[in-house]
Order: C-alpha cells, then sequence, then structure tokens
C-alpha cells in the first residue's frame, strides 16, 4: 500500500529535496507551498501524514496543525529550522504527531514519518475495535440484526424526531407462530435455523431508512421512519408472505413450514413510546387469536402525519 504525504514548506529548495527522497522512497508526495493551498488540497484528498514546516507566509504551520486535527484528523509531522523559537510540547499541543528540526538527515525523517505511520496505525487498528465492540454491544448474535437494548434507544430517537418535525412513524411487531413446539419438535439448533432466516428476510425486506431487531425469543420488531401504517402493513405482508413460502429441512428427507403473526401500528401524538409498542403487541397478539399466519393493523387514534 503506498503512503501518501501532503509536504507543506514556502522553501522551494528544502521542499524539492524532501520531495525528491521520500518519492525514492517509494512514498506519494503532493507538494504545497503554503498552508492555504494545502487546505484546498485537503478538499480533494486525504493523505496518510501532512509534513509541514512552521515559519511560513500567511498561516503558520502551528496554526496548520491544529486546524488540519480539528477538521480533517490526518496525521501532522512538524519541521522547523527555528529550535529556540519553537519547542516540541508547542508542536505536540497543536496536535503534531512529531517534530523534527532543519537541517535534518533524511534517514532521520525517514524514521519519524515510520514513527507516525505506526502511531497512525494503531490509533485506527483501536478505533476499528472500538467500533466493532460498540456493533457487537447492539447487535444479536444469532441473527445480525439490532438487540432489543437498540431498539429502545432507536425507536425513543425516532419519536423525538416526530415531535420536531411531525412524520409519520410506524412499527412492525413480529413473533413466529408456535415457535416452542418447533423446537421441541426439532432441537434449537433447527429452531436457531428458523431464527437467522428470519433475520436474513426481514432484512431482504427493509429500505435504507428502515431498522430491524431482535426483540427477544422469537420477537421482532421493524421502526419504519417516514412511513404511513398502509405502507407498513405492505412490509409486513411482504416478510410474511416471503416465510410462508420457505421450506425448511430439520431432518434429511423432512420438511416443516413456519409462519408469523405480524401487529403494525403508527405513532400519534397522543402518544407514549410505552403505549405505541402496547398497541403494536395488541396487533400482533390479535393476529395470533384470529388464526396466526397473519397481520393485523391498529391505526392510533387521531394520529396526526
Amino acid at each position: 500500500m503506498t503512503i501518501s504525504i501532503l509536504l507543506v514548506d514556502d522553501d522551494v529548495a528544502v521542499k524539492s529535496a524532501t520531495q525528491e527522497f521520500l518519492e525514492l522512497s517509494g512514498i506519494d508526495v503532493t507538494p504545497a507551498s503554503s498552508a492555504e493551498e494545502a487546505l484546498e488540497l485537503l478538499n480533494t484528498f486525504t493523505p496518510d501524514i501532512v509534513l509541514t514546516d512552521i515559519m511560513m507566509q500567511g498561516m503558520d504551520g502551528l496554526e496548520l496543525t491544529r486546524f488540519v486535527r480539528k477538521n480533517y484528523g490526518v496525521a501532522v509531522l512538524v519541521m522547523t529550522g527555528y529550535s529556540a523559537n519553537y519547542s516540541y510540547e508547542e508542536a505536540v499541543n497543536a496536535g503534531a504527531s512529531d517534530f523534527i528540526f532543519k537541517p535534518f538527515r533524511f534517514e532521520e525523517l525517514d524514521l519519524r514519518i515510520k514513527r507516525v505511520l505506526r502511531e497512525v496505525r494503531l490509533k485506527r487498528e483501536h478505533a476499528k475495535m472500538v467500533d466493532k465492540l460498540e456493533e457487537l454491544a447492539i447487535t444479536d448474535g444469532l441473527t445480525g440484526l439490532y438487540n432489543s437494548r437498540h431498539f429502545f434507544c432507536q425507536l425513543k430517537a425516532e419519536i423525538e424526531r416526530y415531535t420536531r418535525y411531525h412524520h409519520p412513524l410506524s412499527v412492525l411487531l413480529l413473533d413466529i407462530d408456535l415457535f416452542k413446539n418447533y423446537n421441541d419438535t426439532w432441537g434449537h439448533l433447527e429452531g436457531d435455523k428458523v431464527l437467522m432466516t428470519m433475520g436474513e428476510i426481514i432484512t431482504s425486506c427493509l429500505r435504507s431508512n428502515d431498522t430491524a431487531y431482535r426483540y427477544g425469543g422469537e420477537e421482532f420488531t421493524v421502526v419504519l421512519p417516514e412511513t404511513r401504517v398502509e405502507e407498513a402493513c405492505l412490509v409486513g405482508e411482504r416478510i410474511r408472505g416471503i416465510l410462508s413460502q420457505r421450506v425448511f429441512t430439520p431432518e434429511k428427507e423432512k420438511t416443516a413450514k413456519v409462519t408469523i403473526s405480524i401487529g403494525a401500528t403508527q405513532f400519534s401524538t397522543s402518544d407514549t413510546l410505552e403505549s405505541f409498542i402496547k398497541r403494536a403487541d395488541k396487533a400482533m397478539y390479535d393476529s395470533k387469536k384470529a388464526g396466526r399466519d397473519q397481520l393485523t393493523c391498529l391505526p392510533a387514534p387521531e394520529t396526526k402525519t
């Protein structure tokens, strides 16, 4: 992978010599003669490192460092020939990853660039690890859908958005019919396959703004922002129809089918989070009472959209 450096220096001789050395080292160099030119370039690409002199006309290197760290998050290596006027602490406090005095040996510059790159790599790996841990904290490991903990956080956020903009908000509550019987008959491993299939089917039926959750056990929910309950019912029926056509093979030469009962409703100004979920839950149980494998819609009273 090619390393890219944005080299910022208004000293033509130093900039040319440094660029030549870096390019001979296999580094992709983009030169800039001022901080202002560097900022324009940063709007078009993201280098691995910004290597900048401090003393420049206009915005100096420390100002550039502060701006780059705040707005672009790119590592900065600062160089200067004025050791009496600037300290390592000043550069670090401005956000620089390292500091080198002119005149420097290119071997020293190479070592400092490698050190900064190691730091960048470690920070990226740490950020990825944190992102992964955060994802695991809100994701159901079996189905790949979000978990119930994240459902309540997201639904609360969507209700707050409804309060501000009054865009329609609907929810589906889905429950696999007679799932305990399926588990008792075929075993929990086969039951897990059904749950995973449910996650895949639900995901395949959603739009980019919709989010799906494993609510608990064999229950699932779908939050549909900017969606009227009539549209939510179409999504629910699509999920139900796909599952009803799916054939499972829990044992060799033995097949089984699975159905779901669905409740659908829309949020209204008179609702709380609890009343909203409770109405969806009632709609789902009405589907159970009516014979299962169907969808029941319970529109909210005085729904405003």
